[in-house]
């Protein structure tokens, strides 16, 4: 087929002509810009047809004009950058919405990137052009090509005939244009100009690419280094070897420069090579060839894609014209030594390595000094993983080929199919690339991501078994001999509780079963991590299948930890303490727990939840710091809540314990991660908590009712915020009791009004970050809580003011002071505390799920507000 001659545009030789060539093109591209899908495809594929079919005559061209490669392998390349180039991308989106995803709410829309200035090399001038005007076709952008002086002729050509396929096909015109004339100056005019730069070529051209102020993709030098371990198939490799060396004279990037043979094999190698005819240069020969390929240490431009014996000739070499390579056998991997550098010319250096590391040290010397980030190559038996690992370890390349022909391997999709077809190849960072791959059409695109809000799907967790009403304990129990066969039991509880008999019924029933059991009683107040690590200590010797906590919190608390330590003696409990975001996404995850032990929680206080929560807390005293533990991994297995293990609290219990299930519950229900859920039970929990706290704190073990309901209060309001979470109310309670050993429940009384109304600004500082969360409404749903325990106003303002009103009372009437001076707290010491106090209560795990998002500030004047009693109508900020 002949070359198309077509209208021939006016001629582009001065930066005038230039800059009003590519004003044209942009005007082109904006109306591309507009084309569907389809509309591009169709012009994509009579492109590629066109130039598919021009691959001999501008083969032809391309050698006559150059003096460089074989006319035969130039079809190759040409057929290579039409045909591979188009069946990768004949089903690829590049227009409108390429992606999107209903359910995450994702949608992505790829836009062309404008005007592309491409810049083509004298080795692959047609080729190259083809490979880049095609990518721009299919991704609707312009292109203007700086085709190399000295290739001018066959580049513009292969442009033209892809230009006029695709006019023809329905693109504008001029949506493919080149300079006539090439010069530095019209270079660095398309280069500043254009919007993106496609740069192909010598070091400098691409220096320039990349300096020129736009979005650059260009490549870097390759100096391929081959490795022929011990392993290989020899004649494999040698064949494979001469077959890309030889590949167009040598001319692709990729193409191997230097070739390092394992001692045991290296005569084995050396002998095939020379049976398939490659030269191997003798004496005074190594020399002459040395100087000729480099020369003042750069390469010598005359040998570039010329056959062995032209390049042999100039060196006064006399070589049989049949050869295929001059192979140089030398011993440095330096850069001083000619035969380490790139060649681009079927001259190859040969090393010997006594070792395996010897040799990747070679090749990783000759990647470092000439062909950083390029391509590495190796030779071997694939079942020797070990070596194939290490190699890709050493080789700073970001192709590294094995058992391939690197020129071929390279440029992708032809000894492997994976690897993107392309003939431009990224170096990364290595060779000082944006890209660290074959560049590809999707490179030309720039891709806006549609987002839609979406809310996080939310859950109800609890308990697998949870056992209510009074007396239920041993029928609870019961399933643990008759149902799960557990053999040994390991109780936890304080030494209060086992003094004073609370473990016995336990222990009986375990009795009965013929569970054997050991109890560990010495759990503290406020459990630390050493109190846990000596529970572990002791729980590791006896071997439970079951664990049984037995108390408050902190017996719960102190137990998960054990139990945690048990199951995963190596997990790290700073670790575990890692705040998080979101409990899907932290960083850290807790081990799987169950595999040794079912744990059982029964608590002896209406207030923590602890049976039914996955939290723990735990105090480092070393550093001084109360930590909140949250994860699911955590949550009990079973929750037995048997009001006669509550009976006999004492007022001050009561209390803190009651007023902490009030806290527990409001907090849940004004979470931002609160659902119709947790609000059910968290509503249910404050009524409760309304009628029958008072009486459980004056009635005691006389008032069952109040005593059972107030059981069933702690545990809904537990299921409530181990699904919707906590807020600040218990970020500050934690610091308090941390600091200055307030009981927790008082704790958070003390700030809960404040809290309160803090939370409940229509206009706060800031709002919490949660996709569900839409805008700040916590005065509502205070409004709510008052108006399901018939207190609403008339307005919200109004409910809420009814609902702080009550909390007030019901302080009042289970004995909760004013302030957090009248429970002994030193002035000086509070305020020399307040700062780190309020820094650690902001970086709480419960802040995070709160509806205000706090300032550290704003949580000092709620403490000192909290110190001092001062009114809660005070908070205005």
């Amino acid at each position: 087929m002949a070359v198309s001659e077509g209208i021939v545009p006016e001629i582009i030789d001065s930066v005038e002509a230039l800059e009003a060539r590519m004003a044209d093109m942009r005007r082109a591209q904006a109306v591309f810009a507009g084309y569907t899908q389809e509309q591009v495809d169709a012009i994509f594929k009579a492109a590629a047809t066109a130039a598919n079919k021009a691959r001999i005559p501008l083969a032809k061209m391309a050698v006559e004009e150059t003096g460089m490669g074989l006319v035969e392998d130039k079809v190759i390349k040409n057929h290579y950058a039409a045909e591979y180039i188009y069946h990768a991308y004949e089903h690829t989106k590049t227009c409108g919405v390429i992606e999107e995803d209903p359910v995450y709410g994702i949608k992505k829309i790829a836009e062309p990137i404008g005007l592309i200035a491409a810049v083509i090399p004298t080795t692959n001038p047609t080729s190259t052009a083809i490979f880049k005007c095609l990518i721009c076709l299919k991704t609707r952008n312009a292109i203007i090509i700086s085709p190399h002086p000295r290739a001018k002729k066959s580049t513009i050509a292969a442009a033209k005939i892809v230009l006029d396929a695709a006019v023809a096909a329905g693109a504008p015109e001029g949506i493919i244009s080149w300079i006539d004339v090439p010069s530095l100056e019209l270079t660095q005019t398309v280069m500043k100009d254009a919007d993106c730069i496609l740069a192909t070529g010598g070091p400098g051209m691409v220096h320039a690419a990349y300096s020129s102020g736009k979005p650059a993709l260009g490549v870097g030098a390759g100096n391929t280094p081959v490795i022929i371990d011990s392993s290989a198939d020899i004649r494999m490799a040698v064949n494979s070897i001469i077959h890309s060396k030889t590949f167009d004279n040598g001319m692709i990037c990729a193409s191997e420069q230097s070739v390092t043979v394992l001692a045991d094999i290296y005569d084995k190698v050396r002998d095939e090579f020379a049976y398939r005819g490659c030269y191997f240069l003798k004496g005074e020969e190594l020399d002459k060839v040395r100087k000729t390929i480099i020369i003042n240490g750069a390469l010598n431009a005359k040998i570039v894609g010329q056959p062995a014996y032209r390049i042999a000739a100039m060196a006064g070499v006399e070589v049989p014209e049949t050869t295929k390579i001059l192979i140089g056998e030398v011993e440095s991997v330096d850069i001083s030594e000619e035969f380490a550098h790139e060649k681009l010319s079927p001259v190859l250096a040969m090393y010997r390595a006594e070792t395996w590391a010897e040799a990747l040290d070679k090749a990783d010397q000759l990647v470092r000094d000439g062909g950083f980030g390029h391509t590495a190559s190796l030779y071997i038996n694939t079942d020797e993983t070990e070596k194939m690992a290490e190699h890709a370890d050493r080789m700073k390349t970001c192709r590294i080929l094995i058992n391939t022909p690197s020129s071929q391997g390279g440029i992708g999709d032809l000894y492997n199919f994976k690897l993107l077809p392309s003939l431009t190849l990224g170096c990364g960072s290595y060779g000082g690339n944006s890209v660290s791959h074959n560049v590809g059409a999707l490179d030309l695109i720039n891709i806006k991501t549609v987002a839609e809000r979406r809310e996080n799907m939310l859950w109800f967790r609890t308990p697998e078994k949870v056992y209510f009403k009074k007396g239920c304990l041993p029928v609870a129990l019961d399933e643990l001999g008759t149902i799960m066969h557990k053999k040994r039991a390991f109780i936890v509880t304080d030494r209060f509780l086992y003094k004073n008999g609370n473990t016995k019924q336990i222990e009986d029933k375990l009795d009965s079963m013929g569970i054997v059991h050991t109890c560990f009683y010495d759990v503290q107040p406020d459990p630390t991590l050493k109190n846990a690590l000596a529970g572990t200590a002791q729980m590791t010797a006896f071997e439970p299948d079951v664990i049984i906590a037995l108390g408050g919190g902190s017996a719960m608390d102190a137990a998960k930890i054990m139990w945690v330590l048990y199951e995963n003696p190596d997990a790290n409990f700073s670790d575990m303490a890692m705040d998080f975001m979101d409990i899907r996404k932290r960083i850290y995850a807790y081990p799987t727990m169950g595999k040794k032990a079912y744990f059982v929680a029964i608590p002896t206080s209406s207030g923590t939840g602890s049976e039914v929560t996955p939290f723990a807390i735990i105090t480092d005293s070393d550093a001084g710091i109360k930590y909140p533990l949250a994860d699911y991994e955590l949550l009990p297995d079973m929750a037995i809540v048997d009001t006669n293990n509550m009976m006999t609290q004492p007022k001050g219990l009561t209390s803190a314990s009651g007023i902490d299930v009030m806290t527990h519950a409001l907090e849940a229900y004004v979470s931002m991660m609160a659902s119709d859920y947790t609000d059910s039970i968290a509503l249910k929990a404050t009524k409760l908590v309304f009628n029958y706290l008072p009486r459980a704190y004056e009635n005691g073990a006389n008032d069952v009712e109040a005593r059972d309901h107030m059981a069933n209060a702690s545990c809904m309001a537990g299921m409530a915020f181990a699904n919707a979470f906590l807020g600040i109310n218990h970020s500050l309670a934690h610091k308090l009791g941390a600091f200055h050993h307030i009981a927790h429940g008082v704790a958070n009384a003390l700030v809960l009004t404040y809290v309160m109304r803090y939370n409940a600004k229509e206009v706060p500082t800031r709002m919490g970050t949660f996709p569900q969360y839409q805008y700040p409404h916590t005065l509502r749903r205070y409004a709510e809580v008052a108006e399901y325990n018939g207190m609403g106003g008339k307005t919200d303002e109004e409910s809420f003011e009814n609902l702080v009103a009550a909390i007030r009372e019901l302080k009042k009437a289970i004995g909760i002071k004013d302030s957090i001076k009248e429970y002994g707290i030193d002035e000086k010491y509070f305020f020399d505390t307040l700062d780190e106090m309020a820094e650690q209560a902001f970086n709480d795990q419960c802040t995070g799920a709160n509806p205000r998002y706090p300032l550290i500030e704003e949580i000092k004047k709620i403490y000192t507000m909290a110190y001092y009693g001062e009114p809660d109508t005070n908070v205005t900020f």
